[in-house]
């Protein structure tokens, strides 16, 4: 149930952001770049996951760091998705906090930056 209600919430999301770009004349550019850079982080994760199932501690993974900084610039949405579709950094806690910290901090920011009519 929950793995369907956070993929749906994150097509959702980019579904809404093309909407507003449509809708409330912002830069298309703003829905490409969150749909780009969640379609890259989607791979990302998948990447990481083939790594851990093939290879498991004996090869060198993709940061935490780096799938943080990848939602963090717009591309939680393929974050959520894959975490649960490739069902990867699902259980850990930790992990999971700080990605929805970069989930608030990413919509706080596109909300400011709408709200002050800087995009």
């Amino acid at each position: 149930m929950i793995k369907k209600t956070l993929i749906t919430f994150s097509l959702l999301f980019l579904a809404l952001l093309w909407l507003a770009c449509w809708l409330l004349n912002m830069p298309y550019l703003i829905a490409g770049i969150y749909s780009g850079i969640s379609l890259i982080s989607f791979l990302v994760y998948g990447w990481d996951k083939r790594l851990a199932v093939q290879h498991g501690e004996d090869v060198i993974r993709v940061p935490e760091r780096t799938l943080h900084l990848l939602g963090v610039f717009g591309g939680w949405p393929g974050s959520l998705i894959a975490q649960q579709w490739f069902r990867h950094k699902s259980k850990k806690r930790s992990f999971i906090a700080v990605l929805w910290l970069t989930i608030i901090v990413n919509c706080s920011a596109l909300f400011s930056l709408y709200y002050l009519q800087l995009i």
